[in-house]
């Protein structure tokens, strides 16, 4: 423990020189037994003391040895620190967040004087790390906020670079794939540790979902966003024009075929990432030859015998299910394998409702850069919007939207011609709206009795079945899953007499 601080001299008694002394003692070790960790700082801002739990911070900030840490300057060990400031200013900072490689961490930071009042150093606190019950959906929205403020400023930075040389870039981050539900959530964790290997990447998921998104993002994300990034829809290709699409055509090849030659995909994707859309519509003469280049690293360009390597890290996506294509021998099993390193699950738009409102209005504002006014929606409209089964996606969503731009009046658009709307849209059957989600609680309400929040639970899910089925009750009970007579149980109000179902 670091040599106690003398009082500021004053015509204090001697007793309460002494108090003053115990008391810094004592508020020392407070901070030292209660909180997650302390370091202190010198003048010059050099780490000269850790105590034991800050020991256990070390290599996630990337050090083995507590020398290569201590007496080195704080800025040089700690990413993100604001200890100069507190130094600089000898005003403390209480309550701030910090994150860097080790987390995000709740942290305080004091200045230290001397008996003639100058600032000799700084001590800092950690009062909660990511691990603190307490704090923990704090940190982990501030850690995410961070971490899409970090994608939109790489998104930008690729649109300046892609605006100055003109080369093909990638248009999107991780950022652009709107959402904060669970499974948004779940999908950008995947795709962001994804982005730091080099394995190729595969990308399932239903039509519209947005995995060409996510490829870019993984690309711009990744250690290649400095280069190209390269797209081949093999479903819009001819196949027999897709053996010179991907490995490029030697000078005089065939009658008619360029003098110079022409690089393929594979070439121009060299240094970057080369993005195969719709991968389970690839022929099967030509899924020979992919996997070859592979595994080789080596193409060989249509009419040449000279094998020309690449490097390029591979991103494939596809609507289809390849495992029944490749029990059914329409795709290589081998093949899948090779492709399958890293599978990232996109989900549908069904299973994240919560987005619905959030897309809603980034569609909105892609419709006015394009030059169209985008439709004004009531919020019965939205939660309209946000009950639909969507087998189309966010393009389908868009497609209705466009829809609505064209044909509504003046004025917001209701629930009821939206219902209209989406019928006419092809929509055989409209779900009804949703439910309200209840107002936020406070922690005391959710406090309460497990089954009576059970009980809500079930009460919202019965009247969203009843809506759903026009109050017929048969129907409803199968939509939940339970018999007629539990769902005539469940209906009963305390002390109601039981009814004949």
């Amino acid at each position: 423990m670091p040599a106690t601080l003398s009082p500021a001299p004053s015509a204090l008694p001697r007793d309460a020189s002494r108090i003053l002394e115990l008391a810094a003692r004592s508020l020392f070790e407070l901070f030292e037994d209660a909180s997650e960790g302390m370091l202190l700082v010198d003048r010059d801002a050099r780490v000269v003391w850790i105590n034991d739990p800050y020991r256990r911070f070390l290599p996630a900030l990337g050090f083995e040895r507590e020398e290569d840490f201590v007496g080195h300057p704080v800025s040089d060990v700690v990413q993100n620190t604001q200890m100069h400031q507190v130094l600089r200013t000898g005003k403390p900072i209480l309550i701030d967040l910090l994150s860097n490689r080790a987390g995000t961490f709740a942290v305080s930071r004091i200045p230290l004087r001397d008996a003639a009042g100058e600032v000799i150093g700084a001590l800092g606190i950690v009062l909660f790390d990511q691990t603190s019950h307490s704090l923990q959906p704090l940190l982990a929205k501030f850690a995410r906020l961070q971490q899409e403020l970090d994608d939109a400023q790489r998104e930008l930075a690729a649109q300046r670079r892609q605006q100055g040389d003109g080369q093909r870039r990638a248009r999107y981050t991780l950022a652009s794939f709107v959402g904060s539900s669970p499974a948004a959530s779940e999908v950008k964790r995947q795709a962001r540790r994804a982005a730091q290997s080099s394995s190729p990447v595969l990308l399932l998921g239903e039509t519209g979902t947005g995995k060409e998104l996510l490829a870019h993002g993984i690309h711009a994300a990744s250690p290649r966003a400095g280069g190209p990034f390269v797209s081949v829809n093999i479903a819009a290709v001819p196949d027999t024009l897709l053996e010179a699409e991907f490995f490029g055509v030697a000078p005089g090849a065939y009658t008619g075929a360029d003098r110079k030659g022409r690089e393929g995909k594979f070439r121009l994707a060299d240094g970057g990432t080369l993005f195969l859309d719709e991968i389970g519509d690839m022929p099967p003469g030509l899924q020979a030859k992919l996997l070859r280049a592979l595994q080789d690293g080596e193409i060989e360009p249509l009419g040449s015998n000279r094998l020309v390597p690449f490097d390029a890290r591979i991103i494939a996506a596809t609507s289809r299910d390849l495992p029944q294509l490749v029990r059914a021998g329409q795709f290589r099993e081998d093949l899948y394998y090779r492709l399958n390193v890293l599978p990232i699950q996109v989900p549908p738009l069904r299973t994240r409702r919560g987005d619905i409102p959030a897309l809603i209005e980034v569609l909105a504002e892609d419709m006015l850069h394009r030059g169209s006014q985008p439709p004004e929606l009531t919020p019965a409209a939205v939660a309209l919007l946000a009950a639909q089964h969507w087998r189309g996606n966010i393009r389908e969503l868009r497609n209705v939207l466009e829809q609505a731009a064209l044909r509504a009046d003046a004025g917001a658009l209701d629930a009821e011609p939206m219902e209209a709307l989406l019928r006419q849209s092809g929509l055989s059957l409209v779900q009804p709206a949703l439910p309200p989600e209840p107002p936020p609680q406070d922690a005391a309400a959710l406090l309460r009795p497990l089954g009576e929040q059970v009980a809500e639970l079930e009460r919202r899910a019965i009247a969203a079945a009843l809506q759903a089925t026009h109050g017929n009750k048969l129907a409803a009970a199968r939509l939940l899953g339970i018999s007629r007579a539990t769902l005539y149980g469940r209906l009963l109000e305390p002390g109601d007499a039981p009814q004949k179902p």
